[in-house]
């Protein structure tokens, strides 16, 4: 890493245009960029540099980016941002299945794409994997993982089991995109992992109780059809105050 770097990015696109683009943008931001060709010069490049953070394009010349992507998961947990333009509900369940931490669809903003790496790095900082914090927050809501307890302000939130249960798991991996399958079997079981409308319905009544505004959806991302994104923050440092009565 440079002087005066604040992360490497490797961007792994057959596309030269998109590279220099994606190069100049980063550059911008004070990343140092890395660039490979094809997945295998990718993968390469991955263990030789050690970036922070991977852009990858799926339509590779020499493998198809999903199975980079599986490479990439086996060797390291590297955050990974799918830009591609292969915009089918399958295939972005599949990279997200495969590790993926987020998928964006060309043409994209890049503004967008930057406050997307942006956050990526935040949560890297502070977690590897799903997150060892046990506090979090948003604004006025707190979670406490270690005591379940929820509060908004000062007004502790009272969640059913399975609503507890899927603002847990979506903790575990703040920031990142969860899938729908993923939610369903380890909340329901893996019987359940089609039953799509058992998770819409606790997601409507937790946003509810969570105070989430569901047209602006700041707090419980929804992407239709892959899956669901909670964005709070870990604070690992900190400690609740307030009522410490745990949730039934």
């Amino acid at each position: 890493m440079g002087n005066g770097s604040i992360g490497r990015i490797l961007v792994i696109d057959d596309e030269r245009q998109i590279r220099r683009f994606l190069r100049i943008s980063l550059a911008s931001q004070g990343f140092d960029v890395v660039e490979a060709e094809t997945g295998s010069e990718g993968l390469q490049k991955a263990v030789q540099c050690s970036p922070d953070l991977v852009l990858l394009d799926l339509g590779l010349p020499d493998l198809d980016g999903q199975e980079v992507l599986e490479a990439l998961r086996a060797q390291s947990g590297v955050p990974v941002i799918v830009v591609s333009v292969r915009e089918r509900e399958d295939e972005k369940v599949r990279a997200l299945d495969n590790g993926a931490n987020d998928y964006v669809t060309k043409p994209f903003g890049i503004q967008e794409l930057l406050a997307r790496v942006r956050r990526l790095l935040r949560f890297r900082a502070s977690q590897s994997g799903e997150s060892l914090a046990m506090l979090f927050r948003q604004g006025s809501l707190t979670i406490d993982l270690n005591k379940r307890l929820v509060l908004r302000g000062d007004e502790k939130v009272h969640l059913t089991p399975k609503e507890y249960a899927l603002l847990e798991r979506l903790c575990r991996h703040a920031g990142r995109m969860v899938t729908q399958t993923q939610l369903l079997r380890e909340i329901w079981g893996p019987t359940h992992a089609d039953d799509i409308h058992y998770l819409r319905v606790v997601v409507s009544r937790l946003r509810t109780k969570l105070g989430d505004n569901i047209q602006s959806a700041h707090l419980l991302q929804t992407e239709a059809g892959v899956g669901y994104r909670l964005l709070v923050e870990p604070d690992e440092a900190g400690e609740t105050t307030a009522n410490t009565e745990r949730l039934s």
